[in-house]
């Protein structure tokens, strides 16, 4: 039975497609798609194939059973972050997963590889923050998480508008962001190996994954 709160709801988004040059049949694309969460886990994993290796590292990272769809990289207002326990739980065989992703992989015996992802959130709630991706060859956990953390702080403090010495140190431009008061928090997520001893594929993966 249609009732009149639909037809109303109808004529309602009717009018919103119209707005927007929409066709109405199709409807508003996505309205309201914004995640209300993330989670972040990382993986590694090791074979003889190149793309076996990529899932034996998904699978390590809890996020295999999804259809994973790499997006850029904002950080939703309001979004808060889970833990990866309470992430996995909500993702079912087969779901569409909108994720930001970090891989790298190697088949070169102890050649060491990174992919982390950066995260930086500002200090009002109402506003966007930035995720980031970084991938390396020779990096150590450390140096490739600061790295990924840089970028998105860096990209943040450039939209707030934060004054900062492009060149000085991680740490001092941390502190800078930080003293501003603009910049809540930021933080990384790595996953480093060295390749496989018998030149298998070794793949590892960081990813932040959104939840709606």
């Amino acid at each position: 039975m249609v009732t009149k709160k639909a037809l109303k709801g109808a004529g309602a988004a009717a009018k919103a497609a119209a707005k927007r040059d929409v066709p109405v049949e199709l409807g508003l694309p996505h309205e309201g798609f914004v995640p209300k969460a993330i989670f972040f886990t990382n993986g590694v994993g090791s074979h003889k194939d190149h793309l076996t290796s990529f899932e034996l590292a998904l699978r390590d990272a809890g996020v295999a059973t999804a259809n994973l769809v790499t997006v850029s990289s904002i950080f939703p207002p309001h979004c808060r972050e889970i833990s990866r326990k309470q992430g996995e739980k909500l993702i079912r065989p087969g779901q569409i997963t909108f994720c930001v992703m970090a891989r790298q992989a190697t088949n070169e015996p102890n050649r060491l590889v990174a992919a982390s992802i950066g995260l930086a959130r500002p200090s009002d709630p109402n506003a966007y923050g930035y995720l980031s991706e970084h991938h390396s060859y020779g990096e150590t956990s450390k140096k490739s998480g600061d790295y990924a953390e840089d970028l998105a702080a860096t990209m943040l403090a450039t939209t707030l508008g934060v004054e900062f010495d492009a060149d000085k140190a991680w740490d001092e431009r941390k502190a800078v962001y930080r003293m501003s008061r603009q910049i809540v928090r930021t933080r990384s997520i790595t996953q480093s190996a060295e390749g496989h001893k018998n030149g298998l594929w070794t793949t590892v993966v960081a990813l932040g994954v959104f939840v709606f």
